[in-house]
């Protein structure tokens, strides 16, 4: 107890000897103390919130936008790329559609008999993944009849070293077909005769859609029945668009009554879906 009484005495002591500012100058200090703690809460504030400020303006920045996943080379073609039935001008039933790999990217069936009648090998590109799909006309009626083709689309996934190149490769393989006379059995009325026939593929616009495209006529200019002598009227062109998005490329066709000018619509279309699976994204 003794030392307790004594320890108070030497407190009382030095409180006695301490010099203590004037009230003034302590309300002073206290007004700089609070300044500095609201600003220096204001300032936390806005490094958590991320908003910087300036002269008392407040700068919003903007949002940043999170990176969208690249689609992978080796990824299959969703059916989300592909030109949708609402796109045409006609009425379809639902699709006909498969998916492929390791397919060749053929754009002309008669292209490659074309090469190979004159000892030529049709070096069509291999694709890693393929989908195509086959729209018919819908048949309203219900009245029996052939069914008609409304549009046919194939896409394919080109490796990156390759599909650069592709349209330089494709003209190389049209070249020796600008003009072709084809000989062979062909249905002529009732029944089949031998006839020949003068073809002409030729390209007709190019990069109207996508990152490169091709639109490609195909002409039958005349067809002679070999064994009788006469001629039969020539067929309308047939028309094939061809583009390329990234590391896709597709192949379009109407049907019999489609035109150029709806085949390119239609390709434009077919340009922006591929971008959901396009490397590099559009």
């Amino acid at each position: 107890m003794r030392d307790e009484l004594a320890f108070v005495e030497r407190l009382r002591n030095d409180l006695r000897s301490v010099r203590w500012p004037e009230p003034a100058v302590l309300r002073a200090r206290a007004r700089r103390r609070r300044h500095r703690a609201v600003v220096g809460a204001a300032v936390a504030v806005l490094v958590l919130a991320g908003v910087p400020t300036m002269a008392g303006i407040r700068l919003v920045a903007p949002p940043a936008s999170a990176p969208q996943p690249q689609p992978s080379p080796y990824a299959e073609i969703p059916h989300e790329a592909l030109v949708q039935p609402e796109a045409l001008t006609t009425r379809t039933d639902p699709p006909l559609g498969q998916a492929g790999l390791g397919e060749p990217v053929q754009v002309d069936y008669l292209v490659q008999v074309c090469l190979e009648e004159q000892g030529r090998t049709a070096n069509w590109d291999t694709s890693r993944y393929s989908r195509s799909q086959t729209l018919l006309r819908a048949n309203d009626d219900g009245s029996p009849r052939l069914a008609e083709l409304a549009f046919r689309q194939d896409v394919y996934r080109i490796a990156a070293e390759r599909v650069a190149e592709f349209f330089v490769r494709l003209d190389a393989l049209l070249a020796p077909c600008a003009n072709w006379r084809s000989t062979g059995e062909v249905a002529w009325g009732e029944r089949l005769a031998r006839a020949e026939a003068d073809h002409r593929w030729e390209v007709v616009d190019r990069d109207f859609a996508g990152d490169e495209a091709m639109l490609i006529r195909h002409t039958v200019t005349v067809t002679r029945h070999l064994d009788t002598g006469p001629s039969r009227e020539t067929a309308p062109p047939e028309t094939t668009a061809v583009l390329r998005v990234g590391d896709l490329v597709t192949v379009l066709t109407l049907g019999a009554d489609g035109t150029e000018p709806e085949l390119r619509r239609v390709a434009a279309i077919a340009a922006g879906r591929l971008c959901v699976a396009a490397n590099p994204a559009c």
